[in-house]
């Protein structure tokens, strides 16, 4: 049986608002929103906010770094907002930027999360949780991609998967976070292959790491035998011939690496993308929550926005309001279950 599909089958849909919401004045402490014109003046394109806060819950250089960078550079290119900075603030899956969007008191702070953060809440037992926050918007999805230094030994996903159950804590896999994506994707291919949940903790010799680029790093340093991570951010070792892909974790061959099997075609029945998205402090406002969402958007129905999706491989998964509530409940659910498969909840 395929293995639990941790991304949402729903088509991604895009926003068509037709009206552009403005903003009269800002304060430090509070947005003061006016109302939609009602002579059908769509706004000329003026930016509606003085300033959108990006935290990038990881160190740089990792695709939840590159995405809020993403992100600043479309909403000072499309003129949603004055200034877009963003922090890094990593550690622990994401949970440390976490914890600090809940001590957050700028309403207009946006933080990415995804897919990594939903697993590492549960593996390290954060105390704030994605449940505490104020969810806006799904943005991406991307797949995995499994690969090896270019000169090592590994003809195959299935050579690596035999080399960990034959030599255990002998081959080491790098990735981000524990318990993230990456990791749970290293487990799955053992649990997929028979290993039970009781064995794999002892046999897996995962390596976390903070961000993408940290894993990067292990491996061209001959410090890890094979890494698991977002396609973006081995893309550019792969092209430079420095780490060779041995498959991804998509449903069908990507075009950013098309000559590389899925893990499907490689005779284990695996499937898992992993989504990334934006959420807001837990105590702001309906009226605030309102006005990112929009942001949000208006950036994602730009063309600014898609550009930079083609670029970096990822796929558009839009979900706001309600649809993206209704997912990420669903997500934090499946994934418990999945960590409880590979042996890392109980």
């Amino acid at each position: 049986m395929r293995q639990p599909v941790l991304s949402s089958d729903r088509r991604p849909r895009r926003a068509t608002r037709a009206a552009t919401m403005t903003v009269a004045a800002i304060s430090a402490l509070s947005l003061a929103l006016t109302a939609c014109s009602s002579n059908g003046d769509d706004g000329g394109g003026d930016a509606a906010l003085q300033s959108v806060n990006l935290i990038a819950p990881a160190d740089p250089g990792g695709g939840w770094d590159q995405t809020a960078r993403a992100l600043s550079q479309v909403v000072t290119a499309e003129d949603l907002a004055d200034s877009a900075p963003v922090t890094n603030i990593g550690g622990a899956g994401g949970t440390v930027g976490l914890a600090s969007l809940a001590n957050e008191n700028d309403p207009h702070t946006l933080m990415v999360t995804g897919a990594v953060m939903v697993g590492a809440v549960e593996t390290n037992a954060s105390d704030v949780r994605i449940e505490d926050t104020t969810p806006i918007a799904r943005l991406t999805e991307e797949a995995l991609v499994i690969v090896v230094p270019a000169a090592s030994e590994f003809e195959s996903v299935g050579d690596l998967v035999d080399a960990i159950i034959a030599e255990g804590q002998g081959v080491s896999v790098t990735g981000g976070s524990a318990g993230g994506i990456d990791h749970i994707l290293a487990g799955l291919l053992l649990s997929e292959s028979g290993v039970s949940a009781a064995e794999i903790p002892g046999m897996l010799n995962y390596v976390p790491n903070s961000g993408g680029g940290e894993a990067v790093t292990m491996l061209l340093g001959e410090n890890a035998m094979a890494g698991i991570s977002g396609v973006g951010e081995f893309i550019e070792q792969i092209e430079a011939g420095s780490l060779r892909p041995l498959a991804v974790s998509s449903a069908d061959r990507i075009d950013m690496l098309p000559d590389t099997p899925t893990l499907i075609e490689s005779d284990i029945d695996v499937e898992l993308t992993n989504w990334r998205g934006v959420v807001a402090p837990g105590d702001v406002s309906e009226e605030d929550r309102a006005l990112l969402e929009d942001l949000v958007e208006q950036l994602q129905g730009s063309a600014t926005w898609q550009e930079l999706l083609e670029t970096n491989g990822w796929d558009d998964a839009f979900l706001s309001g309600a649809e993206f509530d209704e997912f990420l409940t669903e997500n934090i659910e499946t994934t418990q279950e999945t960590l409880t498969t590979i042996g890392l909840l109980e």
